[in-house]
């Protein structure tokens, strides 16, 4: 370097003589977006001077080395031209961060000293400085129609006689802090940004409202450009589709110039990145009838985006287009009106304004009633972007954070204001009961504007709908569409700065569609009754139709008609009763008692045990579950008592009855249980009938004549058939 050659003994003469002969080769290495600027307008230093007055680091009185006065918030001149703003902020966020070694500069070089001015010009001084250092002290040339503010010609002129010393006085701070660019007095995050904002690519989507994604690339085809694979591929006059956002296109950083069809016909709309996976979140997510409420900072090209992408998922729907509501509460009446022109030129026509706050907005609203998503991008830090003066002059951002931004990081106080801003907003957001979807998107690297302020919405939105009746159904963080399920750990999607991208956060909440009033799933009835245990042959698995179950039900009532009279069955009824009260009951009737005597007898059976008699054979047992499973008969169907003559049985001891226990809530998955039938004892009515012999139940006659042996459960199984007239 040319600086090496100097020792720190030369005097103050040398170092002048010196600096005056290699003024062009100060510095080579800095570049920023004035290096290549023949200088600025009059008006861009003027309007800069007023910014840096209004931002500048006001130190305490004891180490303050130049004073710029005690006026602050002073009006900003109104300027139409938005590229004249654009380079006024630009200049007074690099004067900010040069703010201490610009004032060291002038205070070496005596410049306040032999050149005295007034404090309101002091700071309109610091900025034409920092920009004629930038520019290694070489004059410029102003245009023949260029306006002219004799004020701003005023300071140039002072500058420009005492460049000679101000270079010097560079020199020598270069020399005493042993630094070989003025970048390294920066911090770390702040020169990193600024590395990086030099090789950020440029991003652009297809706006679909006015061209396709095939016209733009026959387009930049047709202007010499060429596709590439990957964004580290891009050089020269080549583009990339990017890997996140379908209709967006990448092209390299030192890209001058488009294809000018393009950009005026608003067909392709250059626009950060991290601006726009908000948009592609919330259109992912929507229902195809939901209307979208965007609340936040946001420019015209942002809700034009989301416009855009609405009509493109309803293209080929033929229902009416869902409109974008879009809070504008934060915005100036420019600001409004130019969100306006904008949404206007781009074609866009489901687009309407909110001017009411969104604090102020009632769940009941009639406007918001088919809103279904809802897209939050409020004020942040910035302090994941590389270049935070681009994002905050086009998405309206907090310009009193470029101070802060110029420092490399933001006070606590504010922070901790942001935040609860934003707490409130989600909040309220989560408050709609109308709304599915509610999408959180910033531009910063704290996790307090991130993680831990979704985290905390998200458990009070919990607490706050279980005390809540009717209960509405809970939010849940849900994965974004830019998530990779394999590799992603966490539900939020993270985007980290670096020299292909600015930083992003983005958090996805969801719920469930309820369940219409008055109607309820089936197979969630079917799981109730289960749970309940009033089920004995429908499961959720197995469900039988109307037809089938009325046609069993008509089916049963006719064989209890054909096989059980309504005397004999009260008779029964009579006679258990009877049993259960003792010897309290009155005896039944003659024509009863008589009935009962006249039928065969038949052992009593225990309808609340349905367990099997001691006395009953292992050979009859094995026939009556034979016939039991042939007839499918049901456990939960309870045993009738049979019609034959009922011995009188002792009853049963009682049975501990178990504490109630609430029915669970949960599905209850049904075991196979097990009928166990008491014994049937057949009537010997054979012996009465001619052809059979007295001595052997067991036996009968052919027509011969000859005996024939029975097996006792084939004679049980005929006898129960008869009994019941089915033969």
């Amino acid at each position: 370097m040319a600086d090496s050659q100097i020792s720190s003994g030369q005097d103050l003469n040398s170092l002048e003589n010196y600096a005056d002969s290699n003024i062009a080769i100060i510095s080579p290495e800095l570049q920023t977006t004035c290096q290549d600027q023949q200088g600025f307008q009059d008006r861009v230093y003027l309007l800069a001077s007023v910014i840096f007055q209004n931002n500048h680091l006001d130190k305490p009185p004891a180490l303050r080395v130049v004073n710029y006065g005690n006026e602050r918030k002073l009006p900003l001149p109104e300027v139409k031209n938005k590229d004249v703003l654009h380079r006024a902020y630009e200049l007074a966020f690099n004067t900010l961060k040069y703010q201490e070694f610009l004032e060291d500069i002038m205070t070496d070089s005596c410049f306040y000293f032999k050149q005295p001015m007034p404090d309101d010009q002091k700071s309109l001084a610091a900025v034409m400085l920092y920009e004629l250092q930038d520019r290694q002290f070489i004059p410029w040339e102003h245009g023949s129609e260029e306006e002219i503010i004799q004020e701003v010609r005023d300071v140039e002129n002072h500058l420009l006689r005492f460049k000679t010393k101000l270079a010097a006085s560079r020199a020598r701070y270069r020399i005493s802090h042993n630094i070989w660019s003025i970048d390294l007095i920066l911090p770390d995050t702040v020169r990193m940004k600024q590395e990086r904002s030099n090789s950020l690519p440029l991003y652009a989507w297809v706006n679909t409202l006015n061209s396709s994604l095939d016209e733009v690339y026959c387009v930049l085809k047709s202007a010499g450009f060429s596709v590439v694979e990957l964004i580290e591929q891009l050089e020269g006059r080549t583009f990339c589709r990017d890997p996140h956002c379908v209709d967006m296109l990448v092209l390299p950083a030192q890209l001058k110039k488009l294809p000018t069809q393009l950009l005026s016909s608003h067909k392709l709309i250059i626009q950060d990145k991290s601006c726009s996976l908000g948009p592609h979140a919330v259109c992912s997510q929507i229902p195809e009838d939901g209307d979208i409420l965007m609340v936040g900072c946001f420019s015209g090209f942002t809700v034009s985006h989301t416009a855009s992408l609405i009509a493109e998922k309803h293209k080929a729907s033929s229902n009416s287009l869902p409109t974008v509501f879009t809070c504008v509460s934060d915005h100036t009446h420019c600001q409004r009106e130019e969100l306006q022109r904008t949404v206007t030129a781009m074609g866009c026509k489901n687009v309407k304004l909110i001017s009411e706050n969104f604090q102020s907005l009632h769940c009941d609203d009639k406007r918001l009633q088919r809103v279904r998503a809802i897209l939050l991008t409020p004020r942040c830090s910035m302090s994941a972007l590389c270049n935070p003066v681009q994002f905050m002059l086009q998405e309206n951002g907090d310009t009193n954070l470029l101070q802060d931004l110029s420092q490399g990081a933001v006070p606590q106080r504010k922070l901790e204001a942001l935040v609860a801003h934003q707490k409130k907003d989600i909040d309220h957001a989560l408050k709609f009961a109308q709304v599915l979807v509610v999408v959180y998107s910033t531009c910063s690297s704290y996790p307090e504007e991130n993680e831990e302020v979704i985290y905390r919405a998200l458990e009070e939105s919990t607490a706050r709908s279980e005390e809540e009746e009717p209960k509405q159904a809970d939010f849940r963080l849900s994965a974004s569409p830019f998530s990779i399920p394999d590799q992603d750990a966490y539900p939020v999607f993270m985007l980290e700065p670096s020299r292909q991208n600015n930083g992003c956060f983005l958090a996805i909440f969801t719920r469930d569609l309820p369940e219409p009033k008055g109607e309820e799933i089936p197979h969630k009835v079917l799981l109730k009754a289960n749970a309940k245990g009033i089920l004995d042959k429908i499961s959720s698995d197995h469900q039988l139709t109307s037809k089938d179950q009325h046609g069993r039900t008509k089916q049963k009532k006719k064989q209890t008609r054909a096989h059980i009279s309504e005397p004999l069955l009260s008779s029964c009824i009579q006679l258990k009763k009877q049993e259960a009260k003792g010897s309290n009951s009155p005896p039944l009737c003659g024509h009863q008692q008589q009935s009962m005597q006249g039928r065969a007898k038949t052992p009593h059976l225990q309808d609340s045990k349905n367990t099997l008699s001691p006395t009953f054979s292992s050979s009859k047992q094995k026939s009556i579950v034979s016939i039991t499973s042939k007839k499918s008969i049901t456990p939960a169907v309870k045993t009738r008592p049979s019609i034959s003559n009922l011995h009188p049985v002792p009853p049963p001891p009682p049975i501990p009855v178990a504490p109630a226990v609430r029915p669970c809530k949960t599905q209850v998955v049904l075991k196979p249980v097990v009928l166990h039938l008491p014994p049937l004892n057949f009537p010997n009515f054979f012996l009465h009938q001619p052809g059979r012999t007295r001595a052997s139940p067991n036996l009968t006659h052919d027509k011969r004549g000859a005996p024939i042996t029975l097996h006792s459960s084939a004679f049980a199984r005929d006898a129960v058939f008869k009994s019941r007239g089915l033969f």
